[in-house]
């Protein structure tokens, strides 16, 4: 059985947390680039432009790519071989988050209350935490900072099965054509397809995390990634909302078995900046 430090979580939890934060991802900057290509609309070219320009600036100054610097989510896959020590994980992840918002001077916007007292945590945390037990003894965490004003725009929707294709489409674009122009375009969008009530949404999140322009295993949910793709795009919202071509970046949907009276659908929005950093013990 390998041993794992809470020392090591901590550490590795803090570096993520800032590298997230500063550094786009690669697939990110190619795909921004791409639509800059393909972008007509003035006003969207130069919203394109400057999250490039955003981006470079992010990087060489060592400061957030937005001044929203999210909650902290967490996806862990944990190697069933391996046994944490000197600690919780809730916790050590929390001193991670901790210490990456305060010593890295990222914006702390969690308060402990979401109703009444609404008073900040000071730290960013709690982090929202998702574990998942895998096979071996590696240790796999992935640090999402997830603004709110992306995860305002996303929705759920408990459809019938008689809906189809047709009724998840128009879903997801109803969703879009609502609230996404508050969500800072272009976008990433992760649907999920299937599962339950609590499930649905979770698939969609984790779809943010594949690579821009990767496509579904199966071919069906691939055409439907690309037919969701150019039915956002024809909304016609545009980089940050102006008007243009290039309203999403990409769309990415995952599915799981559900229930025989069931089609449950999540649409979980990311803004231009897809934050996430990943490492492994």
């Amino acid at each position: 059985m390998r041993r794992i430090s809470s020392r090591e979580v901590v550490e590795l939890v803090k570096r993520l947390s800032i590298e997230a934060n500063l550094y786009a991802p690669i697939d990110l900057e190619e795909s921004l680039r791409g639509a800059e290509a393909l972008e007509a609309s003035p006003y969207g070219l130069a919203v394109l432009q400057d999250l490039l320009e955003n981006i470079k600036l992010a990087q060489d100054e060592k400061m957030p790519l937005c001044q929203d610097c999210g909650m902290a989510v967490v996806f862990v896959d944990w190697g069933q071989e391996a046994v944490l020590v000197d600690g919780s994980l809730q916790e050590s992840i929390d001193e991670g988050v901790s210490r990456a918002y305060v010593e890295g001077y990222l914006r702390k916007s969690v308060v402990n209350d979401p109703l009444y007292d609404r008073k900040n945590t000071g730290d960013n945390t709690p982090a929202i935490v998702h574990l998942r037990l895998v096979q071996g003894s590696e240790v796999e965490i992935t640090v999402v900072p997830k603004g709110m004003g992306s995860e305002n725009a996303s929705a759920l929707a408990m459809l019938s099965p008689a809906d189809g294709e047709e009724g998840v489409v128009n879903f997801v674009t109803s969703v879009i054509a609502q609230k996404g122009q508050n969500a800072c375009p272009p976008l990433i969008i992760g649907v999920g397809i299937g599962g339950n009530f609590e499930s649905a949404p979770l698939l969609a999140k984790r779809s943010l995390l594949r690579p821009i322009g990767s496509r579904n295993e199966d071919p069906r949910y691939a055409r439907l990634e690309e037919r969701l793709l150019g039915e956002v795009n024809g909304l016609g919202l545009g980089p940050g909302g102006y008007g243009g071509k290039i309203t999403a970046l990409d769309v990415h949907v995952e599915y799981m078995p559900t229930h025989i009276a069931g089609l449950p659908v999540a649409v979980n929005v990311s803004c231009n900046a897809l934050r996430h950093a990943v490492g492994r013990l």
